[in-house]
């Protein structure tokens, strides 16, 4: 979706909404794809005093794998997002302001994909307390106890037979 912004910058206080689903269920993030559903955005750009303001939001809700317990989850994404935007740029790069096309267009996906990937989490936990894996038996610790038999330090073998008849006596 291309926005020509030529018309709006000649309207001071101008505002011109706009409206998108994106598909992003050909992205591989972190070996799954994890956009079953589009991403929706919103929002609008607006003429202050000469100064193009584009101010978006992008939600969707992202199917992922927790990286601690490997279960599937879903979970809510939003993402807010504010930039200037010019027809060209005095220093000729800035990451503040997004440089306009030589026809005073705007490529809105292009921009909104980039803007929603950088966002992604590198870490996604199905819960903030989850225990993930046990590794060595491989229990989930969130639904049950580790299966593990616990070693014993070689240091402290004696001391730990002398334990056990008192632990059997009891």
């Amino acid at each position: 979706m291309k926005l020509d912004l030529k018309p709006l910058a000649q309207q001071p206080g101008g505002v011109l909404p706009f409206a998108l689903q994106m598909d992003l269920s050909d992205v591989e993030w972190s070996g799954t794809k994890p956009f079953a559903q589009p991403v929706h955005v919103e929002g609008q750009v607006r003429n202050r005093a000469g100064a193009l303001e584009l101010k978006a939001r992008l939600d969707t809700v992202l199917s992922l794998i927790c990286d601690r317990c490997a279960k599937p989850f879903q979970r809510e994404k939003a993402v807010e997002y504010e930039t200037l935007l010019a027809f060209e740029l005095a220093n000729g790069e800035s990451d503040d302001i997004v440089e306009l096309n030589q026809d005073g267009e705007l490529e809105l996906d292009e921009l909104m994909r980039e803007v929603f990937l950088l966002e992604m989490d590198t870490k996604n936990l199905c819960s903030e307390d989850c225990k993930g894996l046990c590794p060595g038996c491989g229990a989930d610790l969130n639904r049950e106890p580790c299966r593990c038999k616990k070693e014993i330090d070689p240091r402290w073998a004696k001391l730990a037979q002398l334990l056990e008849p008192e632990e059997a006596d009891q």
